[in-house]
């Protein structure tokens, strides 16, 4: 079996939208160097950069 890791050992990401830093997850082992936002929410809001637009 493989040996277990804690959440703090994984690697971690700033999204590109909302500048949140966010965890590695196992359905993102095969293209993780490709991945650029938290969630799907972000992914499509991803032409509104976090701060732009708000008063």
């Amino acid at each position: 079996m493989a040996k277990m890791r804690r959440k703090g050992d994984l690697p971690t990401k700033t999204c590109a939208t909302c500048g949140l830093e966010f965890t590695w997850r196992k359905k993102w082992a095969k293209d993780w160097d490709e991945v650029k936002y938290c969630s799907e929410r972000c992914r499509r809001n991803k032409s509104q950069p976090r701060g732009e637009g708000q008063p």
